[in-house]
């Protein structure tokens, strides 16, 4: 696809470039940082400022940002349990069907069983590629491309400006290299976490007034569905006996007496003898845990609204 095609807004997907990306992201799973990701820094107090540019899909691809959920938490044994989830690809996941049964072991939402499934509960995270206009921690990365992880409130801001709430306001593709928007990201401390509630787009207008320009930067965009290949995602069997270890879990689920120890000595005298949370019996699945408190919105209105936008 040329860049003519692209400012029709057309696409597709290449497998050819796919397939190199997905090269380069299988070396940096080796353990090597992946230096192709933009991660904006803070201040002493916590403060941080940016001007970057939402780009539109690279190469082929059809969309300009992919979804992806993960798993993070340490189990009683003192190992971590980090993996990307097969939910993302539409696949069952070991720990969403752990946290579907330990939800339903208690109606009590302080139950120790719904704590745990809280504690396991998936992150979910969007990627795209941006432009660097200003990074006021590190100007060596203006006029950069990168990829960028960003959570739910940042995709809000994306959701409100192409579904504004007022009458006044005009729907805007801030994916669009045209009629899209720089993104003003504003970073604060609020009670120890990063807050992005002041971020802001500007004024639509093109990233420059050349075309050429646009499509040098536009060339140098990473794949994003190289992260959606299966490669990238552990079995469900490897999972399965991973989530085991870090929990203290032999083969059949019951817990290790080892970790069953280690549980114990951790406990409070006060606490009820209930079973051990991660000890789950085998039931059947009457609800679903909660992935998390904000992972669940629906993102069928937002996609439909980006195609609508580039049409």
């Amino acid at each position: 696809m040329d860049f003519a095609k692209l400012k029709a807004q057309r696409g597709g997907q290449s497998l050819e470039k796919l397939t190199a990306e997905l090269a380069k992201l299988n070396q940096q799973n080796d353990g090597g940082k992946d230096t192709r990701f933009w991660y904006p820094n803070v201040d002493k107090a916590g403060n941080g400022y940016a001007v970057i540019r939402f780009l539109p899909a690279p190469g082929e691809e059809e969309v300009p940002f992919i979804r992806m959920f993960e798993h993070g938490f340490k189990g009683p044994t003192g190992s971590w349990y980090i993996e990307n989830c097969l939910t993302t690809i539409g696949k069952t996941d070991p720990v969403a069907e752990m946290n579907s049964v330990l939800w339903n072991m208690s109606s009590d939402d302080e139950s120790a069983s719904r704590k745990q499934a809280r504690a396991q509960k998936r992150k979910m995270n969007y990627i795209a590629n941006v432009y660097i206009i200003q990074d006021q921690a590190n100007p060596e990365n203006n006029g950069k491309v990168f990829l960028f992880k960003f959570g739910k409130k940042i995709y809000d801001k994306l959701n409100d400006a192409m579904n504004p709430q007022y009458a006044d306001e005009k729907p805007m593709n801030p994916f669009d290299l045209w009629t899209g928007a720089n993104f003003k990201l504003k970073i604060r401390n609020v009670d120890g976490y990063r807050n992005y509630d002041k971020s802001e787009f500007s004024s639509a207008e093109p990233l420059f007034d050349d075309d050429n320009k646009m499509e040098s930067i536009w060339k140098q965009e990473h794949s994003l569905q190289a992260f959606l290949a299966p490669s990238n995602f552990k079995t469900y069997e490897e999972l399965k006996a991973k989530l085991n270890k870090v929990l203290g879990l032999n083969d059949n689920g019951s817990v290790a007496p080892s970790a069953a120890r280690a549980a114990a000595a951790a406990r409070k005298p006060a606490e009820d003898e209930d079973d051990l949370p991660w000890q789950a019996p085998k039931q059947e699945r009457t609800a679903a845990a909660p992935s998390t408190s904000d992972d669940d919105d629906d993102d069928t209105a937002f996609f439909a609204k980006l195609k609508k936008l580039a049409t």
